[in-house]
């Protein structure tokens, strides 16, 4: 099965914003709740935001009212809008689905600079 391979990454100030994508074969036919997770150094992986097949979001409290999590069926893509980050956002982002997971791609690197 393929992995999903997620992008948009980088480094950014505090107060600034990013747009991560990923994508994966299949997802705009697959009903499975997909999600966004990450991982700081030393930390375990922690799941910020999914969202189902139908686009209904669903977010952590650290996130609530920052990040924006939405799905494009027809191009296969979940994208996450995240504004006004902060250093303790710094981690790597990944995408998976929360049933049926897959092997977990290389994920993108977010960098918040203070």
């Amino acid at each position: 099965q393929e992995r999903f391979v997620e992008s948009g990454g980088g480094l950014v100030q505090a107060g600034g914003s990013l747009r991560l994508s990923c994508t994966v074969a299949g997802l705009g036919t697959y009903i499975n709740v997909a999600a966004w997770y990450r991982q700081s150094p030393g930390k375990q992986r922690e799941l910020i935001a999914d969202v189902t097949f139908s686009n209904k979001p669903t977010y952590v409290d650290s996130v609530k009212g920052r990040f924006t999590i939405t799905r494009d069926n027809p191009s296969d893509t979940i994208y996450l809008q995240m504004n006004d980050l902060k250093p303790e956002d710094t981690a790597i982002y990944y995408c998976n689905y929360i049933l049926a997971p897959r092997e977990w791609g290389q994920g993108t690197q977010v960098t918040v600079s203070s």
